[in-house]
């Protein structure tokens, strides 16, 4: 299991790339790459925040919940923060299961988790200046199936 908080750009391609192969057990991958998208038009940037130590604690425990749930032979988390562009990878969820069913459920479980609960905190800047992104419902209403 691998959780990566950081600032720099990843590069999606060879972040997949071997993830979860060679284990005799596994038999599925399921990968997902979140992007920054601009809503509602002239966004400039995206800036996220986080505290250090305590939201990469989070995150692991939520893929050591995701791994105990779905059995999984292997998960990788990135998350960036700091600024971030319009079109630029913003998170990465990589999850590797015996089932094609249990990889799937799990990388979703993780997606929800990270877009509603994980410790994060994202600011949109635009030309008619900055506003703090509040929680959706339907994003809260997401985990109510886990």
């Amino acid at each position: 299991m691998q959780v990566r908080v950081q600032s720099a750009p990843f590069d999606y391609g060879a972040e997949c790339a071997g993830f979860g192969l060679g284990g005799a057990d596994v038999g599925a991958v399921v990968t997902f790459l979140g992007v920054v998208r601009d809503d509602r038009g002239g966004l400039s940037r995206m800036e996220i925040e986080h505290y250090p130590g305590m939201t990469e604690k989070a995150i692991a425990a939520m893929a050591d919940e995701a791994t105990r749930r779905w059995s999984l032979a292997d998960v990788l988390v990135i998350h960036r923060h700091g600024p971030l562009q319009p079109g630029e990878a913003i998170m990465m969820v990589a999850t590797a299961a015996r089932h094609r069913k249990a990889a799937f459920e799990a990388a979703e479980f993780l997606m929800d988790y990270l877009k509603s609960r994980a410790p994060f905190w994202k600011k949109e800047i635009g030309a008619d200046g900055a506003e703090w992104v509040a929680a959706k419902d339907e994003d809260e209403d997401a985990l109510g199936r886990w």
